[in-house]
């Protein structure tokens, strides 16, 4: 079946919108690099609507109304927003659902040595990537400290035009004819993806022991962030491409950028949910950490936080039974909002082209995932899917139905099928992403607009 780009279609008033909801997004990623910073610029994106903690409805007293706005946070790395609808709770809720982490770097809890006279970082890397893309570019650092007493200090060195840069090195190609032989996932070695952070000796001091590359670099971290080394046992500092989000092509018709995956379908989400009226049934957007490591974990997916939040406004509404609570999930619907992966040319050997995802032609429909014979897919129903067909068409939204690559190639998977132990009909809707889990990836600014609108029509229209 052949899609019309979406380019084609757009008014120029839309290409306002469409540009508008791009630069707003690129706001976002460079905002949000990390999943504690995607809930801290959430947060003030949701206030800014009107939404409140549930920690202030629960103070306040009052019970929750249809229209009211609430949103809860899990661990400062997990956050659900809802937005309460005619039907009670029990009926079932429309929720997009999305994932804030991404790909990385993490820095080890005793990081920092010396080898000959040069200062290193340790890490270990976080989710699935390519090693060998890593190496050579600036890397920027975000994360939390936290000291014996609870006090917290922000990280965040590589992001202003006046901050020093950290890199992964590689072995240089004059020296390089036995590193060339290895396969591609051995090129760089997982413990060699260590960051050079100093190559200065500290001031000579009277006593002082040896390691004085490494002494300059706590003495730094002393003045300016007030730190021991001891204190990076209780910190979780990731490290990130230092590049911000940019329009990519001649014509700016793409945004390249870290962490796209799946940060733009967390974005347009919660765009989606902040511009929806209310609805009969309530609305929710919930977005998650630790996806790309399998939804484990306190702030994964697997974890209890959405169903527990759910008794919470269940509580507040008038009343929280079990049996409500079960029956709210099981008649609940979602879009597992995850990207997709874009068909590229270059490697057409890897893709079905009657079953790929192309740029701007929309958001995209995975009736399933997982990989090979659909291991660990969710694979959604035909009549859910009839639903959704349905409404993106009467409200004018450009779609597309795609599978992750070819058959044996590979596969991969979202937390859709988490959702859909509940019972809930879940399908994954997301957008087409090139270079995905690299440094820096790309989308469609067309597929980023088609997304958002999909997503509302989802909440509107279901």
């Amino acid at each position: 079946m052949k899609q019309e780009n979406a380019w084609t279609k757009y008014s120029q008033e839309e290409l306002q919108k469409l540009e508008a909801l791009c630069a707003d997004y690129k706001h976002y990623l460079d905002q949000g690099k990390t999943e504690r910073e995607c809930v801290l610029e959430t947060v003030r994106l949701a206030r800014e609507k009107g939404y409140q903690s549930l920690s202030e409805v629960q103070a306040s007293g009052k019970k929750l109304q249809p229209g009211d706005k609430v949103y809860h946070i899990c661990m400062d790395k997990m956050i659900a927003l809802f937005q309460m609808g005619q039907e009670p709770l029990k009926e079932g809720m429309r929720i997009l659902g999305a994932h804030i982490d991404s790909p990385r770097l993490d820095l080890k809890q005793n990081p920092l040595y010396e080898d000959t006279e040069l200062a290193y970082l340790d890490t270990h890397y976080y989710g699935g990537i390519k090693k060998y893309q890593w190496v050579t570019i600036p890397l920027a650092l975000h994360g939390v400290v936290v000291k014996k007493d609870g006090t917290k200090v922000n990280i965040q060195i590589g992001e202003k035009e006046e901050d020093p840069v950290v890199f992964v090195s590689d072995l240089l190609i004059h020296l390089s004819g036995e590193q060339m032989e290895k396969k591609a996932r051995l090129v760089i070695e997982g413990e060699n993806l260590d960051l050079l952070v100093g190559s200065r000796p500290a001031a000579e001091q009277e006593g002082e022991e040896k390691e004085k590359v490494k002494q300059q670099i706590l003495n730094l971290l002393k003045d300016q962030y007030g730190i021991e080394e001891e204190d990076f046992l209780s910190a979780e500092i990731e490290v990130v491409p230092a590049d911000r989000a940019r329009d990519c092509g001649l014509d700016r018709s793409m945004i390249m950028a870290y962490g796209q995956d799946d940060r733009v379908c967390a974005y347009t989400s919660l765009a989606a949910l902040l511009e929806t009226k209310p609805q009969k049934y309530t609305s929710c957007c919930l977005l998650v950490d630790k996806e790309e490591v399998g939804s484990v974990g306190a702030t994964g997916m697997q974890s209890r936080f959405f169903e527990n939040t759910v008794a919470e406004l269940m509580e507040l509404a008038g009343g929280f039974s079990e049996l409500d609570l079960r029956r709210c999930l099981n008649r609940s619907k979602m879009l597992s909002s995850d990207v997709s992966a874009a068909y590229d040319p270059l490697y057409a050997s890897c893709f079905e082209k009657r079953n790929a995802a192309y740029f701007g032609k929309g958001l995209v429909l995975n009736k399933y995932t997982g990989s090979r014979g659909k291991y660990g897919s969710n694979d959604a129903n035909a009549e859910y899917l009839a639903e959704l067909r349905n409404v993106f068409d009467t409200q004018g939204v450009s779609f597309q139905t795609a599978e992750l690559g070819k058959i044996d190639v590979g596969g991969g998977g979202t937390i859709a099928y988490i959702s859909a132990l509940y019972g809930m009909e879940v399908v994954d809707s997301g957008v087409a992403v090139l270079n995905m889990h690299a440094p820096m990836e790309v989308t469609s600014k067309a597929d980023v607009y088609e997304a958002k609108k999909g997503y509302q029509a989802f909440l509107e229209g279901v």
